[in-house]
């Protein structure tokens, strides 16, 4: 166990910024799960299990309904950007404040403040949600222990700006192959230079033109992106091999397989290879007409807004659990050197899931 306390009894803000200043960059994630372990086994009304680096605590009150509240405790690499840092304006600065230690935060003042909520809770908190699909803790849950995550509706934590946003994309990364033929470079002729014959496939990936589909009154927005390019083998050689990894982000009315296939499509007829998956997660669709997620937008007010990105509403939705978005940080900012939050919507998105579960 870490030698450092959680204090639970700090508001929100105070929280969040205790959190940015305990350094969990994916992979180094096991002192802040001993400390979040600690401080929720203090709580008499909560039972705490953990896997890994995962902790999930749970109210067992035999309430006619559960939620889940989840969120990661990883974030990306620091960027000389702890420890945090709140100036006059009500912002809190540093890495993770959006995403997503002041969902993380909120999760544990529920925890701590409503310790007879109208809703039996289960609080998740996982690890490695910033890399790999295949290292993500949540998933990890899943496989071992999937009845720690049962219920009937789940909120993810994550950064959306106070609002709730429903659903979340896919996202599949590719590796394009081209080949060519090796030669020196005096005699060109001799070979096929790979690199040049990635052409076509830049071509195709500058003029692609992504869909925009509506899914339960959300507008989705699609990306097809290079996101690299490797070839070459020294600077007087043809070079024989070249790859351009493609990132497809995609809109949750597609399956998995139909979102490998029209990728497939898409590169059928520029000269690729051979075309090797390298990681692919589906997206999970908004489900924003489910009794319980009508029930938290009624509560939690504003307009739903689509999620752009990738979370883990997609593993929920995967269990038969649904599942939004719904987090203080700002996602325009996560990932960011200038990473911050408003510590007004801190202290709200806890107000608002406080008065959803005690009234």
């Amino acid at each position: 166990m870490s030698d450092t306390v959680l204090d639970l009894t700090l508001d929100g803000p105070a929280l969040t910024a205790a959190l940015v200043d305990f350094r969990s960059v994916s992979g180094e994630e096991k002192p802040l799960a001993d400390a979040i372990e600690q401080a929720l086994r203090a709580l008499p009304h909560l039972t705490v299990d953990r896997y890994g680096n995962n902790v999930v605590a749970r109210t067992w009150l035999g309430r006619a309904e559960r939620v889940v509240l989840a969120g990661h405790i990883d974030t990306v690499p620091i960027a000389d950007n702890v420890p945090s840092r709140l100036d006059g304006d009500g912002v809190l600065w540093g890495c993770g404040t959006s995403d997503m230690k002041s969902g993380v935060a909120v999760q544990l003042r529920i925890a701590a403040t409503v310790p007879e909520p109208n809703r039996d809770l289960t609080f998740a908190f996982y690890d490695n949600e910033e890399v790999a699909a295949h290292l993500n803790g949540l998933g990890h849950v899943a496989e071992a222990h999937p009845d720690w995550l049962a219920g009937d509706f789940a909120v993810l934590l994550e950064p959306s700006n106070g609002e709730v946003e429903g659903g979340c994309q896919g996202t599949l990364r590719v590796h394009l192959k081209l080949t060519g033929e090796r030669a020196h470079s005096a005699r060109s002729w001799m070979g096929r230079n790979a690199v040049h014959a990635a052409g076509p496939v830049l071509a195709r990936l500058a003029a692609y033109e992504p869909r925009r589909p509506v899914i339960d009154g959300l507008e989705y927005r699609e990306g097809l992106n290079a996101v690299g390019i490797e070839g070459g083998v020294a600077t007087n050689v043809i070079p024989d091999a070249c790859t351009v990894v493609v990132n497809y982000r995609y809109a949750p009315d597609r399956s998995m397989a139909e979102a490998e296939a029209h990728v497939r499509e898409v590169f059928a007829d520029c000269g690729v290879g051979e075309i090797v998956v390298d990681d692919h997660t589906g997206g999970a669709l908004p489900g924003l007409s489910h009794p319980a997620a009508a029930a938290f937008m009624e509560a939690v007010g504003g307009t739903a807004q689509p999620k752009f990105g990738w979370t883990d509403v997609s593993r929920f939705s995967a269990l038969g659990v649904p599942a939004v978005n719904y987090g203080p940080g700002d996602p325009l900012y996560a990932h960011k050197r200038d990473e911050h939050v408003r510590v007004d919507l801190i202290t709200r998105c806890e107000e608002r899931l406080r008065n959803w579960l005690t009234s």
